[in-house]
């Protein structure tokens, strides 16, 4: 199988695997507050890198490897926060497609700009893929809401995601586990300040099943999308990565028995032709 090709599959796993966590995170926050299962699965990423790093025999990072993986942990972390700040204020319909339309936009043009245009094809399939990222995030229980409300913490959450694909990208090949695991340190020591500075209580380990369950789907995903910028376009993993709300959906009709609109389902299917384009 050529390496591009295994580079876009990987990418369409990378955003199945994702979309795992984002439920399994969603269902935790039903128990627990946000910071504290953000820190849960931070901790159950640590471990999971750290096994897969001594069995792979990875060394240290160097310096460059470090930066990288600091730079996206710390961008990782505050678009979380961004993020639920802006649904907290009641604008759900509003802030999570343009959040996920910024995080797929930023490695994209970096993509083009550094390695130039795609075929025509590809471009069409960029262009479906957007549009159909924006219908996925739309919630049937969610109200139109006033998009000013949240634009600018949106906004804000779509750069933080944008900047781990693209931070993350740039780590050098032949390291894996090594970079991810500090990326995944540095959002545990956010996860740590966010919930000194609410004077929340630090959640026992076993506490939230579920939040270790995200930590795991979260941070093979990562794993995932690490491996495929290393196989294929940096813009192309990132936008078939961003296909993440596709599991998530598809998750919650089949477990919760949530109604899927039809802006939702229409979404699916045009993310499901932008991914026969991208790979032709």
């Amino acid at each position: 199988m050529p390496a591009s090709l295994m580079g876009i599959f990987l990418a369409l796993a990378s955003a199945a695997v994702w979309g795992g966590g984002d439920f399994s995170g969603g269902q935790a926050t039903r128990k627990s507050h946000q910071y504290q299962v953000l820190m849960l699965a931070a901790l159950t990423g640590m471990v999971m890198l750290g096994l897969c790093a001594l069995v792979r025999g990875e060394g240290l990072p160097s310096g460059r490897n470090f930066l990288w993986g600091a730079l996206a942990g710390a961008s990782g972390a505050l678009g979380v926060a961004a993020l639920y700040k802006a649904l907290s204020m009641g604008n759900t319909a509003s802030v999570a497609p343009t959040s996920a339309i910024i995080c797929a936009l930023i490695p994209v043009l970096y993509g083009l700009i550094t390695v130039g245009l795609p075929t025509t094809t590809q471009l069409v399939g960029f262009v479906l893929a957007f549009i159909g990222i924006w219908l996925l995030s739309r919630s049937p229980q969610a109200g139109d809401g006033d998009f000013r409300k949240g634009l600018v913490l949106a906004f804000l959450s779509g750069i933080g995601f944008g900047g781990f694909f693209l931070f993350i990208s740039f780590v050098e090949k032949g390291q894996v586990f090594v970079p991810i695991l500090v990326a995944r340190t540095v959002t545990l020591a956010i996860a740590i300040i966010m919930l000194r500075v609410n004077r929340l209580p630090s959640p026992g380990i076993v506490s939230n099943p579920l939040a270790l369950l995200a930590g795991v789907l979260d941070t093979g995903g990562n794993i995932l999308y690490l491996l495929a910028t290393q196989l294929t376009r940096l813009d192309i993993a990132a936008l078939l990565s961003s296909f993440y709300p596709a599991s998530t959906v598809i998750l919650a009709r089949i477990i919760l028995r949530e109604k899927v609109s039809p802006a939702q389902l229409a979404g699916l299917l045009l993310c499901l032709l932008a991914m026969t384009l991208i790979i032709l």
